[in-house]
This record gives C-alpha cells, sequence and structure tokens, in this order.
C-alpha cells in the first residue's frame, strides 16, 4: 500500500516526470492520458467483453500462464526499471516478479475450478449457482510492490471473464506501461488495456463505466473510490492504509523482538502495506528490547544502508512525522535525520518514550521508523494496539496461548500475526477493517469479488396435448 501522501504530478502539460530517488537524475516523462483517452479504453473494454467473458475458462487459465511466461522472460527489464523509478534494488525487485509469476500461476489454476453450489430443493428439480464476470475492471495499483500487486488483481480479474483496465501509479508509470506491452500481447485487443497519469485520471476512471475497482492504496483515495461508486454503481474493492501495531509480551526473548520488530519496520524501507508501525512493549523487558531494537537500526544504517524511500516528497511526510514526535517528548536513539547528497534516502530510525498523542503512533508512516511506547502489561498493550481507526494487520510476540489467543479475538483487524511479523500459508486471504479498505484484495477469495452469482433452477415441463389441425382426425 502506499502511503497517506497524495501523489503529485511534477510536469507541465498533463505530463508525469519521474526522477531516480537513488540519484535525482531524470528517468524519463509521460504525457497522461486524456479524458478522450479512457473513453476510448472503455469502449473497447465493453466491445471485447462478450467474447473474453464467453471464452472457456479453461482456455482463459491457459492464456494466463502465457502471460506468466511473458512476465517471467521480461524479468530483468522490469526489475531494472522499477529500480529507477521506486529505488527498490533489483533483486529485491526481481523476487516482486517472481512472486507476479506465480500468483498468475496460482489464478490460471484456480479460475477453471472457480464453482458454484449445488442447491437442495425439489427432488424432480435442479437448483446451482453460477459465477459470472462483472464486466470491465479498473484496476488501480501501487508503486511499492508494483508487479506482485498487479498481477494478483489483473490475474484474478481476467481469468474470471472480465476485461481490464489498468493504471498504475503515476510513481512507475514507464514500469506500468512495460507490464501492459509483456501482458497485454497474449490476449485479444481489449481485453488488457494500460492507461497512465494522476489523480485526475484516476478520478475519471472511477466516475466512469466500471462494474468493479479495485484499488490498493492509500485511504484518502480509496474513500473517494468508494464515494464515487456510490454513484456509478460500482463494485469496491480497496487495500488501504495501515498502522499496524506490533505487540511485545514480557515472556520473549527481547533480542529476538527486536530482531522481528527490526524486519517489519524496516525491510523495503518501511514501505510496505503490513510494516510495524507502531511498538508496545511490556516495561519487564523494555530497556533490553530497545537496546536491542536501536542496535539492530544502527546497523543497517552502517553495514547496508537502506534504500531510498519512494521520493522526496515521502520522506519529507516522513521525517515531519518524526519532528513532530521528538517535540511532543520522543528521543531518536537511531537515525532521525535526513542524510544529505542526492536522492531521497532516509536512516533506520528508532523513536522511545511515543505517546498517542503523536502523530507517528496514531497515522501510516510508510517509512523506516519504529516508534515504540512502554506499557505496563498486556491488557494494556492490547488496549492501545486494539486502538486507531486502521485495521489491517497486527503481530503479537508471545509464548502464553491465552494471550495469543485474546489479542487473535480482540483485534480488530484483518490478520492477525502470531511470532512472525511476515509468513503465511498459501492461499490466505483477510478483509481489512475500518479505514484500512473492505473485501478481499487477494487469495482465492478474490475471484469472488470479480464475479456475480446467479440461481439457476430448472424443473420439469409438463407435457402438453398436441395441437390438432381443424378436421385432423385424433
Amino acid at each position: 500500500m502506499t502511503s497517506l501522501i497524495e501523489p503529485a504530478i511534477s510536469a507541465a502539460a498533463r505530463g508525469l516526470t519521474v526522477y531516480d530517488p537513488r540519484s535525482g537524475s531524470l528517468v524519463g516523462t509521460l504525457a497522461a492520458d486524456t479524458r478522450e483517452d479512457m473513453a476510448l479504453a472503455f469502449s473497447a473494454a465493453r466491445t471485447a467483453l462478450p467474447g473474453w467473458a464467453g471464452t472457456d475458462p479453461q482456455q482463459r487459465g491457459a492464456l494466463l500462464v502465457a502471460a506468466a511466461r511473458a512476465l517471467a522472460d521480461g524479468a530483468a527489464e522490469l526489475a531494472e526499471m522499477n529500480s529507477r523509478e521506486t529505488g527498490r534494488p533489483v533483486d529485491e525487485a526481481l523476487a516482486g516478479i517472481a512472486a507476479a509469476v506465480s500468483t498468475l500461476e496460482q489464478y490460471a489454476q484456480l479460475g477453471p475450478v472457480h464453482r458454484g453450489h449445488s442447491l437442495r430443493g425439489s427432488a424432480l428439480a435442479a437448483d446451482y449457482t453460477v459465477a459470472e464476470p462483472r464486466g470491465v475492471a479498473v484496476l488501480l495499483t501501487p508503486w511499492n510492490d508494483p508487479v506482485a500487486v498487479a498481477a494478483g488483481l489483473i490475474g484474478a480479474a481476467l481469468v474470471t471473464g472480465n476485461t481490464v483496465i489498468h493504471k498504475p501509479s503515476e510513481r512507475c508509470p514507464h514500469l506500468g506501461l512495460l507490464l501492459g506491452e509483456l501482458l497485454s500481447d497474449v490476449f485479444e485487443p481489449g481485453v488488457l488495456l494500460t492507461v497512465t497519469g494522476g489523480p485526475e485520471v484516476g478520478a475519471m476512471l472511477t466516475s466512469a463505466d466500471a462494474d468493479v475497482v479495485a484499488h490498493v492504496g492509500s485511504t484518502a483515495s480509496g474513500l473517494r473510490i468508494a464515494r464515487a461508486a456510490v454513484l456509478t454503481g460500482a463494485h469496491v474493492v480497496r487495500e488501504n492504509g495501515g498502522n499496524d501495531p506490533l505487540l511485545v509480551d514480557a515472556d520473549v526473548d527481547p533480542g529476538w523482538a527486536a530482531e522481528q520488530a527490526a524486519v517489519g519496520a524496516f525491510s523495503n524501507s518501511g514501505q510496505i502495506c503490513t510494516a510495524v508501525e507502531r511498538i508496545y512493549v511490556h516495561q519487564d523487558i523494555a530497556d533490553r528490547f530497545c537496546s536491542a531494537l536501536t542496535q539492530e537500526a544502527r546497523r543497517r544504517n552502517t553495514e547496508q544502508p537502506l534504500a531510498p524511500l519512494v521520493d522526496t516528497r515521502l520522506r519529507d511526510v516522513v521525517h515531519a512525522q518524526v519532528t513532530q514526535a521528538i517535540a511532543l517528548g520522543a528521543h531518536a536513539t537511531s537515525g532521525g535525520i535526513v542524510p544529505s547528497g542526492p536522492g531521497a534516502y532516509y536512516p533506520a530510525t528508532v523513536l522511545l518514550d511515543c505517546t498517542e498523542q503523536m502523530e507517528i503512533m496514531t497515522e501510516e508512516t510508510f517509512g523506516p521508523v519504529a516508534p515504540v511506547q512502554v506499557v505496563a502489561d498486556f491488557e494494556e498493550g492490547l488496549r492501545l494496539a486494539s486502538a486507531g481507526r486502521y485495521g489491517l494487520a497486527a503481530t503479537v510476540l508471545t509464548t502464553s496461548i491465552e494471550h495469543a489467543h485474546r489479542a487473535a479475538a480482540v483485534l480488530p483487524v484483518g490478520t492477525v500475526k502470531v511470532n512472525a511479523v511476515f509468513g503465511g500459508a498459501p492461499g490466505g486471504s483477510a478483509q481489512p477493517r475500518g479505514a484500512s479498505g473492505d473485501g478481499f484484495g487477494y487469495g482465492p477469495e478474490l475471484l469472488d469479488e470479480f464475479t456475480r452469482v446467479k440461481v439457476v433452477h430448472v424443473s420439469i415441463a409438463r407435457v402438453g396435448t398436441p395441437r390438432r389441425a381443424p378436421g385432423q382426425e385424433p
């Protein structure tokens, strides 16, 4: 997910200009699509819809496998462009593309077996349900894992028979166009289209004739999309911002807990939708935990510095949150200073003595910051972790089965993780709560989001007496 910051367009005449966040050098400028371009895209998608929806599901799956191969063949070029536009290291970008290939292959298998249900009715009748495509799907995807997230939505939408109009983030438009070129060549014209632009293009897409809109991005944008859908009638799937808590119980090893916290807060420079955003640690191990976490951050800042943030606009907002927290009494034991030199780098930062009066504890940060608040007991930590308007995910580190079960029952989030900040079994799918969105944004259940259910009842007709012409003998 992206941050709460609304992206800006840094070019004249509706252009999209992107700078390398590592060096500040120009990557390139693209023209944003116009309202006329949107109309053409919707017309093409509508025209292609009957043929694609009527394609045998097994054939749709086979084409999705071909798309996965095309993606794998273009992985090196995609990873290089990903790195240039977002600053993500090439090896991490390649890992995201590998995940995207796997996701397309999984949906290629899941689509043909996306079955309906038989229903119990009369013994001499048949009742069943059929899943049908919703129609034209508008997909709005982020920049922080751009290929993997896009592949998930594109794969689920296409394999269920929808046609797709995809708008990648304006922070990585060259990457989005390259992805579209690789994938769309597999399909008939109009089945998969890519458009580029900033918020105004997104607004045109979501106020137009879409049947379903899937959005992974900021909460502010997600709320606007949900409001627009009230007027258009589109089905909306949103995975939006988060402020994911980490609750550290008194009975765990503080060094191990600090390692978990560092992985959760600093991976991908904190630019992960389910990153650790706020930490509540039991007072009995707080000193040892905070010391170990500080060492983890300092090691990342010296031995293997983090990749940059996506741009300086995001860095400015992250640093403003850190500065406000320090002004209100927090103190940084690592980082907290904007480095000199080109690019959008920001150090791994640990903030101690944080409170609920600080924005760093109540809003999404989307940067490599680990704010820590000490709590008197598990109950206080659970209460604080359960507070706030977001409901994406939460993590609990504990050896107590009772505490683990209580956290799972109480935390108002879509995903509760116990003793691991990342990971989970394949096929998992969650519904975020509150300002974090609505609907299944991934997993097998995403197929349900892109389809509508039709109930069919087939009964037996009464056999009639044949009609005879006038004067015809019986």
